[in-house]
């Protein structure tokens, strides 16, 4: 293995030595968000590229740093996370800039939908949102910290109207599907709510009308129409809508489960709003004119598709569009941005272009929507559409980590998952990594029917170059074996694969969206397999992590043997068992000691640190990443659903000599991390050790190594593997590293009598 697959740093793998530290007094390891390196992508430097990808962005504005400056507010229906991102200077502009940080000031359970709306008229906009059952509408009154910054404190769990037939408040129930519309829709400054009917099967749309008489400040509603507007959405296609006096046709009910999104924007500049809506299974936002007024809305065949710019030209996402009024271009007016609204893409729809901008080049009151772009914010983003998976090394031979990502998309309408890999070839230095995109097909594996990856580049059979390992799945097969393809060409040289020449390990579960990774976990010099795995059968019982020992066969399909299919006993905060669950493995913390780390769906991101002490069932923590506003370590906030799936990976692509933690995310981004407070290591003197002179440090070519006694020298990775086995024993001994990629090493001796030394090497370039 070769310094551009380090996975660690400083490793204890080499027998009878051990590396030990002190941790700053007083300081807990974790990781801090951090963007590593640039990302080019075309002509293109991502300004966000480590935001980690978008899939269904909801849009508020919200001034979260206290500067005066509206900021963004996104939040992710299929992540369930959230995305801050402050308003900066840039160039003789602005620019939005992630900022994951102010993710903490939100309330860490927000499902569904999430839409700012200032109810009390105090300026800061507060939080509406659905509760866990996706129904019932939740309200969050904004209340600042002493820096300014945003905090919400609940203030009804389930808004209700007033029903002055049954003399009762009525929960206001919008469906798990529905997004309703919280806007002031008579302009008298007070907030009203739409919704769809949910248990209709030509629905209606639902007004409930603010009547709170002191002031705006209030949350009072009522019932004003079960019609509004005298409109019913019809089965009869994506632009099917009845107005009164007619009614829908009826038609049998689909089983695709339904759901309606419900904005609103004056669109002609009279003083009331149109009607912005979409349906599931549909990928054209449909604008109703409002022929009525702001108080009594009526819409009418006439209207529908009538106001620019959608009189013209469709406003089209992938699937279920919804409409945002939000300031996206810094000039103080909103803009409408349609953006796919998908609880889950079950529809295998691709998510690279989900957010459609139309800037608003008119004024406030009388605007003029022009299309800009259909990739808003994703368009700055490293962005592979779905379940996006790195992994790193040095594929051309240059000496410098490149980056290979798997993802899955469909590129062609109509047609299934196509599962591929792209290369970031690294452009920049060994310090200051820049990462271009050169084929978002590497091998060609879109043509193979692939619906998932996620690939591990390792040296399998120790002949100093990557192989290629990847768990996919192919479309229509019932077994999903682990496969692999041996690099044809020679350490430091620049790799070759063979997609035709695919083999596959033997003696492991078959499972899609297994999640293997590869680390000497027994300390003989071969890399181990640890699988994160959903499978659980007779003929492979156990949990969500197993372990398999290489033991060197010849055969490398069959070197991967079971030795514990529950290792570690990992289990999810709440004691079940950890669903798509994906490790990975790195003297993270710098103790010179290959720690675990593991992700599941449940959101859950747990750190084991000195994975070879651990016995039984592993002992971990969760409160791993650093927040600066906050000042504290918390949880992982990077997204929680029923599906998710993370692809963590760790490499030093800055050569400071720690490993970053990447991980690849169910929206198609990645997101780097940086340690923070790692140990300072040191090696420190064995009970017996073996006196030596190792000459020159930095090397380009030949190192000469003298001892006091005849000993043997093994190089090894920073991991631990044996790069170069033992030679015979010598007093000098020579180590040609003209082949070696720039980068670090271990160079261990043991003299014949047992004494060893390990010392560090730094290879540079040639």
């Amino acid at each position: 293995m070769r310094h551009y697959m380090i996975r660690g740093v400083l490793s204890a793998l080499a027998g009878g030595v051990f590396f030990s530290a002190q941790a700053q007094s007083g300081a807990s390891f974790g990781f801090e968000y951090k963007a590593l390196a640039k990302v080019v992508q075309g002509t293109d430097t991502l300004r966000n590229a480590w935001a980690g990808g978008l899939n269904s962005p909801q849009f508020s504005n919200i001034d979260l740093n206290a500067d005066q400056q509206p900021d963004l507010f996104v939040f992710d229906r299929a992540a369930n996370r959230v995305f801050p991102f402050l308003s900066v200077a840039a160039g003789t502009g602005r620019a939005w800039q992630f900022a994951p940080e102010y993710a903490a000031l939100f309330p860490q359970d927000l499902t569904g939908w999430a839409l700012l709306r200032d109810y009390d008229c105090d300026g800061r906009p507060d939080l509406f949102t659905a509760d866990a059952s996706g129904s019932s509408i939740r309200v969050f009154r904004q209340v600042p910290d002493a820096q300014g910054r945003p905090g919400f404190q609940l203030i009804t769990s389930r808004l209700t109207y007033f029903d002055t037939n049954l003399n009762l408040d009525i929960n206001i129930a919008t469906g798990g599907y529905n997004m309703p519309a919280i806007e002031d829709v008579d302009n008298d400054g007070r907030l009203d709510v739409l919704t769809f009917d949910f248990s209709a099967t030509s629905p209606a749309i639902y007004y409930y009308r603010n009547t709170t008489t002191a002031g705006c400040g209030g949350l009072t509603l009522r019932e004003a129409s079960n019609y509004w507007g005298g409109l019913t959405a019809c089965l009869s296609g994506c632009n099917g809508f009845s107005f009164a006096p007619d009614f829908c046709r009826p038609l049998p009910r689909p089983t695709h489960t339904g759901g309606y999104n419900i904005g609103l924007f004056d669109l002609d500049g009279d003083g009331d709003k149109e009607l912005l809506t979409g349906r599931d299974n549909c990928p054209e936002l449909t604008a109703i004119r409002n022929d009525g007024t702001a108080v009594v809305a009526r819409f009418t065949s006439d209207g529908l598709n009538a106001n620019s710019p959608f009189s013209t030209t469709a406003a089209l996402v992938p699937n279920f569009p919804a409409a945002y009024p939000v300031d996206v271009t810094f000039d103080g007016r909103p803009d409408v941005v349609v953006a796919a609204n998908l609880y889950d893409n079950i529809d295998t729809v691709d998510l690279r272009q989900t957010a459609l901008l139309y800037r608003n080049t008119g004024t406030g009151a009388v605007p003029t929507l022009v299309r800009e772009q259909p990739d808003f914010l994703q368009h700055d983003m490293l962005e592979v559409s779905e379940l996006a998976a790195p992994t790193f090394g040095d594929l051309d031979g240059d000496g410098l980590l490149d980056m290979l990502v798997g993802g899955v998309s469909r590129n062609t309408p109509g047609r299934f998952y196509r599962a591929s890999l792209s290369f970031y070839r690294n452009v920049g230095t060994r310090t200051a990594p820049a990462f271009q995109l050169v084929t978002s097909d590497y091998l060609g594996l879109t043509g193979r029917k692939l619906a998932f990856i996620k690939p591990v580049l390792v040296d399998l059979n120790q002949d100093g170059a990557l192989d290629l390992v990847y768990s996919a799945h192919v479309k229509g097969a019932s077994d999903n074996p682990i496969a692999f393809l041996l690099n044809a060409a020679g350490a430091g040289r620049a790799a070759v694969f063979n997609p035709s020449a695919v083999s596959y390990f033997a003696n492991m579960p078959q499972q899609v969206f297994d999640m293997p990774c590869f680390a000497d976990v027994d300390g003989d010099g071969r890399v181990d397999m640890l699988l994160g795995t959903n499978s659980s059968s007779a003929s492979y019982p156990g949990q969500a992590l197993r372990y398999y020992r290489n033991t060197g066969a010849v055969n490398l399909s069959q070197t991967f043997t079971p030795q514990d299919g529950d290792f570690g006993r990992v289990r999810t905060s709440s004691g079940g068992r950890p669903s798509y669950l994906s490790p990975v493995v790195a003297d993270f913390d710098g103790d010179g000691r290959p720690d675990l780390l593991t992700a599941d769906t449940s959101g859950d991101i747990r750190f084991f640190p000195d994975l070879r002490a651990q016995t039984g069932a592993f002992l971990g923590r969760s409160d791993l990443f650093y927040n600066p506003l906050t000042t504290q370590f918390q949880a992982g906030q990077w997204g929680r659903a029923n599906k998710f799936r993370y692809a963590p990976a760790a490499a030093d692509v800055n050569a400071d000599g720690a490993p970053e933690l990447f991980l690849g995310l169910e929206g198609g981004g990645i997101t780097s991390f940086i340690p923070r407070n790692r140990v300072v290591t040191a090696a420190q003197p064995a009970a017996a050790t073996l006196l030596l002179q190792l000459y020159p440090n930095p090397a380009s070519s030949t190192v000469t190594v003298e001892a006091a006694r005849p000993m043997r020298l093994t190089l090894l990775d920073l991991t631990g593997r044996v790069l170069r086995p033992a030679t015979t024993a010598a007093r000098t001994q020579q180590l040609d590293v003209t082949q070696l990629p720039a980068g670090i090493y271990l160079v261990r001796c043991q003299a014949l009598t047992g004494e060893t030394t390990v010392r560090r090497l730094e290879v540079r370039g040639h």
